[in-house]
Formats: C-alpha cells, sequence, structure tokens
C-alpha cells in the first residue's frame, strides 16, 4: 500500500478534510485533521447543503455514513419559492416539491460536520491549529502552526478552503472575480427576528430576483437564518465602498439605496442588532488550472477549485474530491504516491472545471436584468 507506515496530514476541517479522514481511516490510514478552530463549537456553521448524486450522496455512501446522514437531513428544507422583488410568489413550493422529491436531500452543515467527527477516531482532529507555514523535511514536511506547535507529516492534503494559505506551495494562479459579490446574513432565532418575513413565505426558503440582483435566505434546524444579498459589482467594490460592515446602520443606509423598491419587509434582515453581516466577493479558478505534482502535497475542495455558490456544487464536488484522492492512494493500481495524485488532480481538474461553468452559467441567469423570468422557467423545465 502506498500509505504504509506513512502520515498523512489534512490541513482543514471542513466537509472535504474530514471525508477525507473518515475514508482514509477505514483504510487504516495513519491521518490527523488539522483544524484551526479553537475546539468543534466554537464557529457558526454556514448555509444548509444539498448533497447530490454520485458526489456528496456517494461520498456519505463510502464513509458509511449513510443512514446517519439521513437520520438527520432535513425534507422541509428542500421546500422553496421564486418572488418578486415585492415578495409575490411566481413559482412555489408544491412545484419544486416535483423537482426534488428527495433527489437532493438537505442537511444543515452543522449536523453533518457532527457526523463527520463523531466518525473519526479519538483525537484525530488537532484543534487550534492554525496553519502558518511549513518547509520539506526528509521526504515529507514539517509543520508550524500559530500556536507554536508544529507536527510532521509524509503526505500533507490542503482542505483549508478559498483563502488556503497552502495552495501558494503548489500553485501561483490566482482566482479570478466573477462579477458578483454578496453579503451573508446570520441571524439567530428567526420567529422572534423575522415576523413579517416569515409571514410573507410562510417560512419556506425563497429566492428572489430583479434588476440584477438577488436576495433570499432559509431557516436551518435551529431556527436560525442564513440569507444573502447578491448583485453585479465591480471587483474593487468592497474596498472602495468604505462601508464598515460592523456598522449596522451603515450597510442598512446602504441596502436600502442599492436595493431601492424592494419590498421594506426585507429590513428586518438587516436592521436587527444580532444580525452578523459579512461581504463575499465571489470568486473561481481558470478552468484549465494546472501545477506540478508533488509527490507528498496536494489538495482538495475550495483550496484547489473555489466557485461562486449558485449551483451548489461547491461542497459536493470537495466530498467527491475525498473518495477519488482515498481511491488512487490504496486502489493498488499505482507505483508510486506521486503517480496517483498527478491522476487524482488531472481528473480533479477536469470535474471542478465542469461544475463551474454549470455554476457560472445559473449565475448568468440569475443576474440577467430578467433573472426572475429564466429562473422560473429553468425550474418550470425541470418539471415537465
Amino acid at each position: 500500500m502506498l500509505l504504509q507506515n506513512k502520515k498523512v496530514a489534512i490541513v482543514g476541517g471542513g466537509m472535504a478534510g474530514l471525508t477525507l479522514a473518515r475514508l482514509l481511516q477505514l483504510k487504516n490510514i495513519d491521518v490527523n485533521v488539522y483544524e484551526r478552530d479553537f475546539n468543534r463549537d466554537v464557529r457558526v456553521q454556514g448555509s444548509t447543503l444539498d448533497l447530490h448524486e454520485g458526489t456528496g450522496l456517494e461520498a456519505m455512501r463510502r464513509t458509511g455514513l449513510i443512514d446517519e446522514f439521513y437520520k438527520h437531513h432535513r425534507p422541509e428544507a428542500s421546500k422553496m419559492m421564486l418572488a418578486d422583488r415585492h415578495l409575490n410568489i411566481k413559482f412555489d413550493e408544491k412545484k419544486f416539491a416535483k423537482i426534488t422529491a428527495e433527489a437532493r436531500p438537505e442537511i444543515d452543515r452543522a449536523p453533518l460536520r457532527n457526523i463527520l467527527l463523531d466518525s473519526l477516531q479519538p483525537a484525530t482532529v488537532v484543534w487550534n491549529s492554525n496553519f502558518i507555514a511549513m518547509e520539506k523535511e526528509n521526504s515529507g514536511w514539517q509543520i508550524h502552526f500559530k500556536n507554536g506547535t508544529t507536527a510532521y507529516a509524509d503526505l500533507v492534503i490542503a482542505a483549508d478552503g478559498a483563502k488556503s494559505k497552502i495552495r501558494p506551495y503548489l500553485s501561483d494562479i490566482q482566482p479570478i472575480y466573477s462579477g458578483i459579490t454578496l453579503i451573508q446574513i446570520d441571524l439567530d432565532n428567526a420567529a422572534k427576528n423575522l415576523p413579517q418575513l416569515l409571514e410573507a413565505t410562510k417560512g419556506v426558503k425563497i429566492m428572489c430576483f430583479d434588476n440584477e440582483q438577488m436576495l433570499g435566505f432559509g431557516i436551518k434546524g435551529d431556527g436560525s437564518v442564513m440569507g444573502i444579498a447578491a448583485f453585479k459589482t465591480h471587483e474593487n467594490w468592497l474596498k472602495e465602498s468604505g462601508i464598515d460592515f460592523k456598522n449596522k446602520q451603515q450597510v442598512f443606509e446602504w441596502f436600502k439605496k442599492e436595493f431601492a423598491g424592494w419590498s421594506e419587509k426585507w429590513y428586518e434582515l438587516f436592521t436587527n442588532e444580532e444580525t452578523s453581516l459579512t461581504p463575499r466577493p465571489q470568486y473561481y479558478f481558470p478552468f484549465d488550472q494546472s501545477w506540478e505534482t508533488q509527490e507528498n502535497l496536494t489538495m482538495i475542495g475550495d483550496a484547489a477549485h473555489r466557485m461562486p455558490p449558485f449551483a451548489g456544487e461547491g461542497a459536493n464536488v470537495a466530498m467527491q474530491d475525498a473518495f477519488e484522492l482515498t481511491e488512487v492512494l490504496t486502489n493498488g493500481q499505482f507505483t508510486n504516491i506521486k503517480s496517483a495524485i498527478a491522476h487524482f488532480e488531472k481528473d480533479m481538474v477536469a470535474r471542478s472545471a465542469e461544475a463551474t461553468k454549470g455554476t457560472l452559467e445559473n449565475m448568468e441567469k440569475m443576474f440577467a436584468a430578467n433573472g426572475l423570468e429564466q429562473m422560473i422557467d429553468f425550474f418550470s423545465r425541470g418539471i415537465s
């Protein structure tokens, strides 16, 4: 076996990194996950995920955790509506039910992460391990963390997300700005804090499109909300806007101006004291990216192929990365680690490029001048 008596370090404890760790442990590989979070509960997890056949769902099957997944998945999260800027419903949850039919079951990120964490051997995840640098040592790497600790690994796998600190050790290719920036909106206790929006949407996930803009939100199983306000703008908008996103009044004044003409019921997302607002310009990597394969280093997930969230592909492709990499490293078909990684990376780049292209096509529809009509047509064709 290629990894016999080898030490594997996965840097990053998101869905890709944890899935990979579980799969490698099932093959009796010595692996640790180094995660910057202080512990498993320190950070609010992001949006609800829909897992896709052949990628995310296949990963859960290969981990042996598919039954646990279905214990925690949320059928109600698959319900969604499309509406105009005034919250007039144009495509309701009953129509969506005909499309989804549990083909893409949804689960909140926190329960999914917990399922994966609980499946790992004790002490697999080394918390409070914020990567700062590494250098080659023997045939592997000596890794340094912000807390002053170090770790040696024969093989390092970067799973540290869109702003990966390890990616530059492999590639200097820079991401491309997509033309879209979104504001992520996080808020606890939807029932208390969003009465008007909940009444208008019946508590169902909603996406609204108009004037090359998008507003939407969904409620997670714990009653919290994640919403987005997305719009076309130039790459340097965030810096040039001068907005302090910790100053809710500043953001609210910007929102009223930028989204003028939208229902005032949307104001609830921006005026609540408990609201957290995070700007996220959206980037993707070139379709034809490549780098020189190394025998002791590779990357998966957003570190390798970040993309906007407008098709729900990012986490799914990342989880597929985990089982594809496990396969080439353990199936006995390659004579050395470098050739196995080369095969994986070539396939990963091709797969992620297709997913990114599909995402950008979706994005173009969403943020067209007639985005609502295009999205209604898109989903209507799904039930015809």
